[in-house]
């Protein structure tokens, strides 16, 4: 067994003590009939670039954590009629359609407690902490558990008898300051599900897209024009959602021996309805498909965004 550290582990290799950051020969001793395969980061990030772009699809407020971990302000997305948790288990299926990943969903009123929430029912789980549950969850979590409680800090606190957050609760701000410094208003102000709800973005969407994979290759015009233009729909809703719309269509074509195509035209005036974008992705489609060549891959963006303004808005029918 070569040396180096465990990057991840499965649920199955947890069960006999392995865990991420641990020596290999030890995990190895612990786990010797387990399967360790080398990492393959350029994979790990092209498939991570897949799920940001379902992330963005929905929000454009989304604060990547990691390769596999990202805050999303879903906020103008709920109403009566959709909840966070209908909206969370969407996002999940498009993940699983998109890459065959299963991934776990937290939702709350701020990033800590969504970051509780997101390793309750791991995995495949989606959670929701709102305020009529949150101090029933945080007075019954274990000490160790709470975000930013590293080892050292739980053994201190376990020391101070503070077991479970409600050890913590039980505290007062002035006597945690005493004994952890700075981190003690954070550590009061965690027992009491407070933080915030802001969110880190460091880029701007320039495009909304949408692709989909065949299961077989395909060649039949009118079926894939249909695909296309369902695809174009639900390019519009994205950019109904954030009041975006496009100068430019793109669509792309991904053949049957994984060559990629592309063809792209700027419109007359922004478009964002799926009317508007499927007329220039009908005939874009027609510009790049090869008649003879069966294509695995289909998809359609509208980049070149702005926010709309009435003057920017194209009406095609009002009856």
């Amino acid at each position: 067994m070569s040396r180096g550290v465990v990057a991840t582990a499965s649920y199955e290799a947890r069960k006999f003590g392995v865990h991420s950051a641990m020596p290999t020969r030890t995990a190895h001793k612990l786990c010797p009939d387990g399967i360790y395969v080398r990492p393959r980061f350029d994979v790990y990030r092209e498939v991570s670039k897949e799920i940001m772009d379902i992330f963005l699809s929905y929000s454009e407020v989304v604060e990547p954590l990691s390769l596999d971990e990202a805050y999303l302000d879903i906020t103008h997305l709920v109403s009566w009629e959709r909840t966070a948790k209908s909206i969370a288990l969407n996002i999940q299926r498009d993940i699983y359609e998109k890459t065959r990943l299963t991934s776990s969903s937290g939702i709350s009123y701020n990033k800590y407690l969504a970051k509780i929430a997101s390793g309750m029912n791991k995995p495949r789980g989606t959670t929701v902490i709102h305020y009529d549950n949150a101090m029933e969850i945080l007075k019954a979590m274990p000490i160790g558990k709470f975000p930013g409680v590293g080892r050292v800090t739980e053994e201190k606190m376990k020391s101070l008898k503070i077991n479970t957050g409600e050890d913590l609760y039980n505290w007062s701000e002035a006597d945690l300051v005493r004994e952890f410094g700075k981190r003690g208003t954070s550590l009061y102000q965690k027992a009491r599900g407070i933080g915030t709800n802001e969110l880190s973005v460091g880029r701007v969407r320039k495009s909304v897209g949408k692709e989909t994979t065949f299961d077989h290759d395909m060649n039949e015009d009118e079926y894939i024009l249909k695909v296309l233009e369902a695809l174009s729909h639900k390019v519009s809703d994205n950019l109904d959602r954030r009041q975006f719309a496009g100068r430019v269509v793109t669509v792309k074509l991904k053949t049957h021996d994984y060559r990629t195509h592309t063809k792209q035209m700027m419109t007359t005036n922004p478009i964002f309805t799926g009317g508007e974008i499927f007329h220039y992705a009908y005939n874009l489609y027609h510009e790049v498909k090869q008649p003879e060549e069966p294509i695995r891959l289909i998809g359609v963006t509208v980049s070149h965004l702005e926010e709309r303004s009435y003057r920017n808005l194209t009406i095609y029918d009002f009856l």
